[in-house]
């Protein structure tokens, strides 16, 4: 079930021109998302943010803007992916089609978790790859797949809010004196396991025993957590998980993980391998369009352990925090080592009354908070919180004003 957004409708920029819905019409056109009402997404969140009633009928946990065929966004009533795949040299970039084919290659979310979500992770693109090429020719029937495409999933999430999240491996010393001083007699040999002076054999090792921890066991972990609840963060963050999951083995999970507290502003980034779960808060987030994630447990849905160890990076996350590079004043910009796509922030007001933004390829900018302009040398569109616009490839630059932030998804690409 998905709701389809309407307020991103406005006086201005609402109808495309003529022949703008295949490519050639190269203006910036107010793009309308979609909220996907996952269990464990906010009831307040997005409807404040775009100044709705709240609380909302049924959890609000994502806006989607992009082109993924489960649920494009549109632009003058016509899908995006209907777009793109009808002109993808326009409407992306020669380079970015040649690369990615006629797909926009990555996805825009707005993220509101109010609930923790899965322990997962994703493939690299090799393994993509393979693995998908598999389940075809063995013809496994849906339910029985991991793999829903062939591409890899890294993600980079900016918190709006303050947000919380488990974020790759802690240093596995560090884990064996949390998993000690619980003084649960089923964790020594994981204890034992992290205490090997080779970091990727004690995270491997002790990851994959974690991961099979009986129910039972899992109860005395999570009822040791609840008693030294006040003496790490890390354990009344397991202990919160087991109220949810009071015999899910990601419970012990979480304390071989970094938990981490970001501030808005901050970043942070999930390549292939990294084990991860959100678990509160409101973030702008962007990753390359793909659905392969392999879950380890905190959920109801397909859980697939071997796998998930077959895809892990079993090596010490020191700090998954990420800063971006300054761009100018007022703009900053989040660059992964991926091709699919790039983040920048630009805020403007007061000392920076208007900032440009340039980019060889089709780009999505989303507003999250006061009123900007949007100008790209025709129409102007104004933007506020929660609503967004299309620039297609043509559009190399824009000009945004007013007062406000502006979250601009790209490609990486620069020419």
């Amino acid at each position: 079930m998905t709701t389809s957004l309407t307020s991103n409708t406005g006086p201005t920029g609402t109808t495309l021109p003529a022949g703008a819905g295949d490519g050639s019409g190269m203006t910036v056109h107010r793009l309308s998302g979609t909220v996907r009402p996952y269990a464990w997404g906010s009831r307040t969140a997005l409807a404040a943010v775009q100044g709705r009633p709240v609380p909302s009928p049924q959890p609000e946990a994502e806006l989607w803007l992009g082109a993924h065929p489960d649920a494009p966004s549109s632009v003058a009533g016509r899908s995006l992916q209907a777009i793109v795949a009808a002109d993808p040299d326009h409407v992306l970039g020669s380079a970015v089609a040649a690369e990615f084919g006629p797909r926009l290659p990555y996805l825009m979310k707005l993220l509101a978790a109010d609930e923790p979500l899965s322990l997962q992770a994703h493939p690299d693109a090799d393994h993509a790859r393979a693995a998908y090429a598999a389940e075809e020719a063995a013809g496994l029937p849906a339910a029985e797949r991991n793999y829903r495409d062939e591409h890899h999933k890294p993600e980079l999430l900016v918190a709006t809010s303050e947000f919380e999240a488990l974020c790759g491996f802690r240093d596995p010393r560090a884990a064996a004196g949390l998993l000690a001083r619980l003084d649960v007699p089923a964790l020594s040999p994981v204890v034992g396991l992290l205490r090997d002076p080779d970091q990727a054999r004690a995270l491997r090792e002790a990851t994959a025993l974690t991961l099979t921890l009986p129910g039972p066991v899992v109860r005395d972990v999570a009822a040791a957590c609840a008693k030294l609840a006040g003496a790490d963060p890390a354990y009344e963050t397991a202990a919160g998980l087991a109220d949810r999951y009071p015999a899910d083995a990601g419970v012990a999970v979480s304390l071989l993980l970094n938990h981490v507290r970001l501030a808005p502003g901050q970043a942070i980034w999930m390549p292939a391998g990294n084990l991860h779960a959100y678990l509160r808060g409101v973030g702008v987030e962007i990753m390359a369009a793909s659905d392969n994630v392999l879950r380890g447990g905190l959920t109801s849905k397909r859980v697939d352990v071997g796998e998930l160890l077959r895809v892990l990076r079993f090596e010490p996350l020191d700090d998954p925090v990420v800063s971006p590079a300054q761009v100018s004043p007022g703009v900053v910009r989040w660059v992964p080592p991926v091709r699919e796509f790039a983040l920048t922030r630009a805020v403007v007001g007061g000392a920076v009354p208007r900032v440009e933004l340039s980019a060889p390829s089709a780009r999505i900018l989303l507003c999250m908070s006061g009123t900007v302009v949007i100008e790209d040398g025709t129409e102007p569109i104004s933007l506020t919180p929660g609503t967004a616009a299309f620039a297609p490839a043509g559009v190399r630059d824009v000009t945004v004003s007013g007062y406000g932030e502006v979250f601009q998804a790209s490609t990486a690409f620069t020419e």
